[in-house]
C-alpha cells in the first residue's frame, strides 16, 4: 500500500511542476503547461509539455535548465521584450530528437517578435585592437543587455543543444543600435554541444557567433531576413558541419564573416556547406550591396570546403565578395581564406572585390571548383517542419 501511495504523489509532483530529480524519467504525462519568467536561479527540469515564455529569462551561474523533448515554448510579443538567455556560468540542457524537437516560437508567427536563445560564456575573443596594437579580448554584447564577454576559458561548456527550432526571432532594440538573432553565442567554448538546430523566419541573422570556440553541427537558417549566418571578434570554431541555408522572401548575405579588423593566426573551419537564394528574394530593407552568397571583411578569413552555392544571380552578385584591401592582402594572398570544392549551381562568378582599389586573385589551391559537390546532408523529420513545409524541401 505505501509503494502505491508513493507512486500516486510522485505522479502529481511530475505533472504539475518541474524538477531536476532522476525520478522525472519514471513518469511520462501526456503534457504540461506553466509560466517560464524571470531569473532561473536554481536547476530545473521541464517536463514534456506546452509552456509560455514572458520577459527575459536569466539562467544564472551555477544553474541548469533542461527542456524534456517535444516541449513547445511560446513568447508574446505584447510582453515586450522576451528572450532565453544563459548567463556564463549557466547551462542550457535541450533533448529534443528528431522526431520530437524542442520548439520556441512567437504566439503572432511575426518576425522579429522575441529575441531567441543567448548564451554568454567566457571562451577566448579578439574584438579589436589598441592604439599601440595589443588585441581587446572583451567586448559589450549587443543585445541589449550589455554583458561584458571574453575571457580565456576555451573548454567553455554552456550544456547541450539538440534538435532545437527557433521561430520568429531577431528582435530589434528600440536604441537603435542594439539587435538580437536566433541564435546568439556570446564566447561560447568548445564544451557546449550546438547540433540539429534551425532558425526559422527571424529578422535578424539566423546564427550568430560572437568569437568563442565553440563548434555547431547540422544547422538550417531558413527565411531570416539579415545574413543567415555571422559572426565576428575572432571566431574559431574547428569541427563545424552541415549549414544549410535557404534565403525566401527578404534576405542578405548567406554568410558573413568579420574579425574586427584583426588579423588572426588562426581560423574557423565549415565543412559541408548549402546556400540557397530563392528566387525573387530581395535584400533587407532594399540594401543593393548585401546579395552575395558568402562576405569576408574586417581580416575575416576561414577554411570552407565541399560548398553548393545556387540563386545568387542578382545583379552584381559575386560567390564570396572580399570587401576591403586588408582582408585581401592578410587573408587572400596569405592562404588564411580557403574555398574548396565549390559548385556554383548557375551562372554567379566566383569571386569579387568590394571596391575597384584592389584586385582579388585567389592562390589556385585555395579555391577550387567541383562538379560533385554536394553540401549539407542532414536527417529529414519533424524537426525540421514547420507548419507543414518541409524545410529541406530545397536541399
Amino acid at each position: 500500500m505505501k509503494k502505491l501511495v508513493f507512486s500516486l504523489a510522485l505522479l502529481s509532483l511530475v505533472f504539475t511542476s518541474c524538477t531536476s530529480s532522476d525520478d522525472d524519467v519514471a513518469v511520462t504525462p501526456p503534457s504540461a503547461t506553466g509560466d517560464i519568467t524571470g531569473d532561473i536561479a536554481a536547476s530545473k527540469t521541464y517536463i514534456k509539455g506546452a509552456y509560455a515564455l514572458s520577459g527575459t529569462v536569466r539562467v544564472k551561474s551555477g544553474v541548469t535548465l533542461t527542456f524534456e523533448a517535444g516541449s513547445v515554448v511560446t513568447a508574446d510579443a505584447s510582453n515586450g521584450t522576451d528572450a532565453l538567455l544563459v548567463e556564463n556560468g549557466g547551462k542550457l540542457n535541450i533533448a529534443g530528437t528528431a522526431a520530437e524537437p524542442v520548439v520556441f516560437t512567437e504566439k503572432s508567427k511575426t518576425a522579429g517578435s522575441w529575441g531567441g536563445i543567448i548564451m554568454f560564456g567566457d571562451a577566448p575573443i579578439v574584438s579589436g585592437k589598441t592604439a599601440d596594437g595589443s588585441p581587446i579580448t572583451n567586448a559589450t554584447s549587443e543585445d541589449g543587455t550589455n554583458i561584458v564577454y571574453g575571457g580565456t576559458n576555451a573548454a567553455h561548456n554552456g550544456g547541450s543543444l539538440k534538435y532545437v527550432r527557433v521561430e520568429y526571432a531577431g528582435k530589434k532594440i528600440l536604441d537603435g543600435n542594439s539587435e538580437m538573432n536566433g541564435f546568439s553565442f556570446y564566447s561560447v567554448g568548445s564544451g557546449t554541444v550546438l547540433e540539429n538546430l534551425v532558425s526559422y523566419k527571424g529578422a535578424d541573422d539566423g546564427f550568430e557567433f560572437y568569437g568563442g570556440t565553440v563548434s555547431a553541427k547540422n544547422l538550417i537558417s531558413y527565411g531570416n531576413t539579415d545574413d543567415s549566418f555571422d559572426w565576428q571578434d575572432g571566431w574559431q570554431g574547428q569541427a563545424n558541419t552541415n549549414w544549410y541555408a535557404y534565403q525566401t522572401g527578404a534576405g542578405n548575405f548567406g554568410m558573413e564573416i568579420e574579425s574586427k579588423s584583426v588579423n588572426n593566426a588562426f581560423f574557423p573551419k565549415v565543412s559541408n556547406i548549402t546556400l540557397r537564394r530563392a528566387a525573387g528574394t530581395v535584400t533587407e530593407a532594399g540594401n543593393p550591396l548585401e546579395v552575395d552568397a558568402i562576405q569576408f571583411k574586417k581580416e575575416g578569413n576561414g577554411e570552407y570546403s565541399n560548398v553548393v552555392i545556387s540563386g545568387y544571380t542578382s545583379a552584381n552578385a559575386t560567390s564570396v565578395r572580399i570587401q576591403d584591401a586588408a582582408t585581401n592582402t592578410n587573408q587572400v594572398l596569405t592562404g588564411k581564406i580557403k574555398m574548396l570544392n565549390v559548385k556554383i549551381a548557375d551562372n554567379t562568378s566566383l569571386w569579387g572585390a568590394g571596391t575597384t582599389t584592389f584586385t582579388v586573385t585567389f592562390l589556385p589551391a585555395n579555391y577550387t571548383t567541383s562538379t560533385t559537390a554536394n553540401g549539407a546532408v542532414l536527417t529529414p523529420g519533424a524537426w525540421a517542419i514547420v507548419d507543414g513545409v518541409n524545410l529541406l524541401g530545397n536541399l
